[in-house]
């Protein structure tokens, strides 16, 4: 006889209770479980199946390290330096050989937005900091990353990114490909959470690091309808409690806990001799399982007294200012060297902002001081012990800043027509610059890349197809897809 889809106490869907009791941190495994074992297939379209956990075709990289700059990193003072900035600083755009930059065809835009852009490029603002040529390759970066500027041969630098959002909903629009008036979208980490398998199953294959404001910043590591299943663990840097929303309490030591897994393992037990075919049974017992090797587990990927002195003092951790960011990235790489598909760190919180509107010259000076040379730590330990080839670091941020000046406190602001986009390792050709803005760092005028290009060359190095991933009712914009890079693809 057919067990009947609800159950007698309440007419509660089966599977919804499963999805239900699931939530927070034992949903993450349990939806990852269920999808493995099927379950979430039976109510599937015919002829249409979940990915397999396999890729599409041979990858270069298992990993991705997501480094994200919040509020609009300025790409004329970190890695697109602008020395016609300094040139024609003082003088209106129309007093340069470039007042025709703002009625370029390139940008679509309205009768205001052009008043507002000549308004805005009132006063060309010089360069904030000098640059130079870096490395074998003389790629020019700015002198406030002297530590990632040593590691510029081992980069790709995409100089010509453009996104259509210029406020801060672009940090949705950068991870989602969407502008955020129309919708919330799957972010890059959940289509790579959703595409491949895991590679650990006592870890959650997408961990998200790093301070947020919550709003934009959350939905941007969000699965939106790929089912929460998909959405990023976020984890604290803090050894004694990584995983506070899944901590039983202190009140609860860890045997109390385990012999409580063992009580419900023995109840769902007894339930699988009355239903012995039911595969979700057995991926609920799994899930109690796995949540508690999970709890076991992160707290061990804090344990940076495992690390040699040398790496320590490689990430920043010997000084206060390069400290904390060091230990976020530092916790990235023991997680990619455990088997975390995909790591996203956040840097730039509500009191260290990149969204300089205003002194420019301090914020940015300050905020590259805490992150260049954990970045490079990162970059340089990678490379050391041979897992830079297989995982791809990104550094991205959601805009750049506008090559005139805003107000009267020299800052800039924001600027979505032309910024900078970085990444190495995961089987990308280094030491390249692709791409290119004008000389005064407004249009990105040479090959051209909407956000979702870095998406598509992320997936392809990870050997996705993102029109392989589609979910039937949940139709794509071509746009979505983007391009891979094929001139950065060693």
């Amino acid at each position: 006889m057919k067990r009947p889809a609800y159950s007698c106490c309440g007419n509660i869907n089966r599977r919804m209770f499963l999805a239900d009791c699931g939530m927070g941190f034992t949903g993450l495994a349990l939806g990852a479980l269920l999808q493995r074992d099927g379950i979430i297939r039976a109510d599937s379209p015919v002829g249409w199946t979940l990915p397999d956990g396999k890729p599409h075709f041979a990858p270069k990289a298992k990993n991705v390290i997501w480094l994200f700059m919040l509020g609009g990193v300025s790409h004329v003072e970190t890695f697109d330096p602008k020395p016609a900035l300094n040139k024609y600083a003082g003088k209106t755009i129309d007093e340069t050989p470039y007042k025709s930059i703002l009625d370029s065809p390139l940008i679509k835009k309205n009768v205001m937005e052009v008043v507002a852009d000549r308004k805005m490029m009132k006063t060309i603002f010089p360069m904030q900091v000098d640059h130079r040529k870096w490395g074998q390759s003389g790629i020019e970066v700015s002198n406030w990353w002297p530590e990632v500027g040593s590691c510029v041969d081992d980069m790709a630098l995409i100089r010509s990114v453009w996104t259509t959002d210029n406020d801060h909903g672009a940090q949705l629009q950068f991870h989602q490909g969407r502008h955020a008036f129309e919708g919330v979208f799957p972010s890059i980490g959940s289509w790579v959470h959703y595409g491949l398998g895991s590679l650990n199953d006592s870890l959650p294959q997408f961990v998200v690091l790093g301070e947020t404001q919550g709003g934009s910043q959350v939905r941007s590591h969000q699965s939106a309808y790929l089912g929460p299943q998909h959405s990023g663990v976020q984890l604290t840097v803090d050894p004694a409690n990584p995983l506070p929303f899944a901590s039983p309490g202190p009140e609860i030591s860890l045997s109390e806990q385990e012999r409580e897994f063992q009580f419900l393992e023995r109840l769902n037990r007894l339930e699988g001799v009355q239903y012995p075919n039911d595969p979700a049974m057995r991926a609920r017992i799994k899930s109690y399982e796995l949540a508690f090797r999970m709890q076991m587990e992160v707290p061990k990927v804090f344990q940076f007294k495992e690390e040699q002195e040398p790496t320590l003092k490689l990430y920043g951790m010997d000084n206060k200012t390069t400290k904390p960011f060091g230990e976020v990235l530092l916790t990235a790489r023991r997680l990619v060297e455990r088997g975390v598909r995909f790591v996203q760190v956040y840097h730039g919180d509500g009191r260290n902002q990149w969204d300089a509107h205003s002194d420019l010259k301090k914020t940015h000076s300050e905020l590259c001081a805490q992150v260049d040379k954990p970045i490079a730590g990162l970059l340089k330990d990678l490379k050391q012990r041979g897992l830079l080839d297989e995982t791809l670091v990104v550094w991205a941020t959601e805009f750049g800043r506008t090559p005139g000046v805003e107000g009267a406190r020299g800052g800039r602001d924001h600027h979505p027509f032309g910024f900078t986009v970085w990444m190495a390792g995961g089987g990308l050709k280094a030491g390249v610059v692709h791409g290119a803005t004008d000389e005064l760092g407004f249009h990105a005028v040479e090959n051209r890349h909407y956000v979702t290009d870095i998406h598509a060359t992320l997936l392809h190095q990870l050997g996705l197809d993102p029109r392989k991933l589609e979910v039937p009712g949940y139709k794509r914009l071509e746009i979505d897809f983007g391009k891979p890079i094929k001139d950065i693809i060693a």
